[in-house]
Formats: structure tokens, C-alpha cells, sequence
């Protein structure tokens, strides 16, 4: 069964600008559903035993130049509160994430520094196959967005519609088995008359590789990434993304790698065709809690500081 990520992922993320340039991801067991992934099958392979396990987790994910803290409780009733902070500079954010569960209805809501109120309402299995997803911003009233998805063993299709007078409509697909898989999005302004966006991408995955072709851009740029798990008992892996742009006749790299220390601290690394290389350390201190250090430098100019960033999550 073939899942395609959140972030820059063949089926969208139901009506944002992101782009989509990730490749597919592959695990054991199944998440919970979220705007913009669509999954193939009930069941999930799992490639390796780390946490990264596709192109786009292995050369970004984890990766910052940030100070963050998340910390994260459960009450006897269920809820769940998470509660996070983050340094950028000389700017502080931070934002309080509460999660209710009532039989198939779970409600998120979050609060932030900037006093926004972000709700989501989802219902998980109304019918076999269906989720339904409601989100709205306060005081953002254009922000409302209702998103109804389908999954079947071997498809799945996902439509958006804003809860506006003149909302962006989103429709996402895929087809396919735990082998191959074919996905499109498309989203189309009801006010402009235009299509804002229109996506298509094919994966290839077998035991231990995984490989990505999504053509992005309404056509003016393709991607292609490639992830391979090289020693699953060390979870040692390698991985590529190259991406060609037609307007401007440009291309970009990015290559990196991954290897686990022990079982419980794994090290990543990755370059840049903009000449940026990366490195982190993450170390699982006790079970679901992680710390994590990360840098950057501009080999092009060494002469300028170099970034570095701090994560601490921390689980019961």
C-alpha cells in the first residue's frame, strides 16, 4: 500500500499554494487521515525501523535552525494537550493544541501568540471508507474549508471547498497498489475562473526503495526523488531530489543520507546544489521523547556564521 505525505505530496494538501514535490511514504501501521494525504490500502509496509522513510522525510524533515519545545499530556478522559514553543531570532511563537475524541468524532483546537483560533471537526467512518473534516480560523472569516474524503483499498479521493461566496474547489486522487500508485490534484478558483492548481505524479516501490516522478507547476516543473534503505539493521538509507523548472531552464539538487548510532540515536546529513550542507543528531532520551540538534552552513560563504538549531519533544 502506498501512502503520499502531508508536505508537497502528490494528492495536495486540498487547496494550498504549497508545491508538490515529495515523494511517497511507506510504514508499518496507519495514521490518522489529514488534508492532502491519500492512502492505498489498509495495511502499510514498512521500509526500515527509523523515522524517516521516504526522499522528502529523509532530506528535510527534522531539519531547523530554530530553538523549539513541544511538550505533549494525556488525561485519564482522553484529551490530549500539546503545547509548543519556538524561538525564531529575536521572535518567540507558540501555540496550545487540544485534542477531544468522542467515539468517531475528534476536535482539534489551537490556540496561538497571535490570538487565532484554528478548529478542526473530523468524522472518521461515517459510512466504510468516508471521513468527513470541517476547519475554520477565527477571526479569519474566508478560512472555513470543508473537505470529504474516500478511501478505497486500491484508491482513494479527497475534494475541498472553501465556505466562502467564491471558494477554491480541490479535488485530489490516486490509484494504484503497494507497488506502483498514480495520483493527480487540482484546485480551481470560482472567482477567477482559473485553475490555481494542477499536479500529477506516478511512485515505484518494492522492498527497500522507493521512487518518485511528479510533474508540478501546472506543468512548468518536474521532480524527481529517489530513496533507497541501503542496511536496515543499522537503518542506513541514502537519498536524492532533483527538480527541473521549464520557465527558467534551472535545476536543483539535494542529496543525504541517514545511519543510526544505536538503537536509539541516529545521525543525518544532506547538500544542496545552492552549496548548503546540513547535519543533525536526534537521540530518543526515553520512549516518544526526542532531542534534536541541527546545523547549516553556506560552503559558498564559510565566512558567514553558521546556523544552528535545538528540538526537545517530550512524550509520557
Amino acid at each position: 500500500m502506498v501512502s503520499l505525505p502531508d508536505h508537497r505530496s502528490l494528492v495536495g494538501d486540498g487547496g494550498s499554494d504549497s508545491a508538490s514535490l515529495a515523494s511517497p511514504l511507506l510504514e508499518k501501521k496507519k495514521r490518522r487521515w489529514s488534508c492532502g494525504r491519500m492512502e492505498i490500502g489498509r495495511e502499510r509496509r514498512e521500509i526500515g525501523g527509523g523515522r524517516w522513510r521516504s526522499a522528502e522525510d529523509l532530506l528535510y524533515k527534522d531539519y531547523q535552525s530554530d530553538h523549539k519545545f513541544t511538550i505533549t499530556t494525556y488525561s485519564p478522559t482522553g484529551v490530549v494537550i500539546t503545547s509548543s514553543g519556538t524561538k525564531k531570532g529575536d521572535l518567540f511563537l507558540a501555540d496550545v493544541n487540544t485534542q477531544l475524541k468522542n467515539k468517531n468524532v475528534t476536535t482539534d483546537i489551537k490556540v496561538d501568540t497571535n490570538s487565532n483560533l484554528l478548529t478542526t471537526i473530523t468524522v472518521d467512518e461515517a459510512a466504510p471508507g468516508l471521513k468527513t473534516i470541517l476547519s475554520f480560523k477565527v477571526p479569519d472569516q474566508r478560512s472555513g474549508k470543508l473537505e470529504v474524503q474516500y478511501l478505497h483499498d486500491y484508491a482513494g479521493i479527497s475534494t475541498s471547498i472553501g465556505l466562502t461566496a467564491n471558494p477554491i474547489v480541490n479535488f485530489s486522487g490516486v490509484l494504484g497498489s503497494n507497488v506502483v500508485a498514480l495520483g493527480t490534484d487540482v484546485s480551481f478558483d470560482t472567482k477567477t475562473g482559473e485553475f490555481t492548481k494542477c499536479n500529477a505524479g506516478f511512485s515505484f516501490s518494492n522492498a527497500d526503495l522507493i521512487a518518485s516522478l511528479t510533474l508540478n507547476e501546472k506543468g512548468d516543473a518536474v521532480n524527481a526523488s529517489y530513496y533507497h534503505m541501503v542496511n536496515p539493521l543499522a537503518n542506513t538509507s541514502v537519498g536524492a531530489e532533483v527538480t527541473h523548472s521549464f520557465s527558467t531552464s534551472k535545476n536543483t539538487f539535494t542529496v543525504g543520507t541517514q545511519h543510526s548510532l544505536d538503537p536509539l540515536t541516529t545521525v543525518k546529513a544532506r547538500v544542496n546544489s545552492f552549496g548548503r550542507a546540513s547535519a543533525l543528531i536526534q537521540h530518543e532520551w526515553r520512549p516518544k521523547s526526542l532531542f534534536t540538534i541541527s546545523g547549516e552552513v553556506d560552503t559558498k560563504a564559510v565566512d558567514k556564521s553558521a546556523k544552528f538549531g535545538l528540538a526537545l519533544a517530550l512524550k509520557p
